[in-house]
């Protein structure tokens, strides 16, 4: 997955380069929100981490479990030492069916969502990945990967918001016992900096209630 630095994806650029503080307010001297890279974290997303596929396909009856299927091992690895931060995601798909008469190819979507501030979907990429099952077999895996490009300048913090986090504050100071994340302004725009890469597969409505239900 590459983003491109034009107006349309301005946003875009932000994503996937940051790894939330794990304190709040830890910044590099680069200004980048992290305590230690500029990466982002990646997680599978709780809803979407599997998938049931049903025959009929309009059952939700036990019985009619067809073909069942979940993300797990997710893996990356990142380069932030140039004006890019390259990061490339894989994780693998483990799945099993209910019958093993026959060979059998089941093909699933899955996304990568950037997510900004915990809840604002800022880019997301769909992709498919796919699963053989041979003659006889039940169960069944396959790996499947992603990668991302991100402008490193995008991934800093505005000057005046690191010297607000970062300054200096000496006994006597009254402002010294202040937290700077209580300023509206410095906390929306480390919210804005905050970053993560959600994996799950692309679910129709109905596969999503049913993953909430069951």
């Amino acid at each position: 997955m590459r983003l491109f630095p034009s107006k349309a994806a301005a946003a875009a650029l932000l994503t996937l380069g940051l790894l939330g503080c794990r304190h709040e307010g830890d910044i590099m001297a680069s200004g980048i929100l992290t305590s230690y890279t500029a990466c982002p974290p990646v997680a599978i997303a709780a809803p979407a981490g599997d998938v049931t596929l049903f025959s009929p396909a309009n059952s939700r009856d036990a019985t009619a479990i067809d073909v069942v299927a979940q993300i797990t091992n997710v893996r990356s690895t990142c380069d932030d030492t140039g004006e890019f931060i390259n990061t490339r995601i894989t994780f693998d798909v483990q799945a099993r069916r209910r019958d093993g008469q026959g060979a059998r190819d089941v093909i699933l979507p899955y996304f990568a969502s950037v997510v900004q501030g915990n809840t604002n979907v800022v880019a997301k990429r769909v992709s498919q990945v796919g699963l053989h099952f041979a003659e006889g077999e039940l169960r069944t895996s396959t790996s499947a990967a992603a990668t991302t490009q991100v402008l490193r300048s995008a991934a800093t913090l505005p000057e005046d918001i690191r010297r607000q986090i970062t300054r200096e504050r000496r006994p006597g100071d009254p402002n010294a016992a202040v937290d700077p994340m209580a300023d509206p302004a410095v906390r929306a725009a480390v919210d804005r900096a905050r970053f993560e890469v959600l994996l799950g597969f692309q679910l129709e409505p109905d596969q999503l209630r049913y993953n909430a239900t069951r």
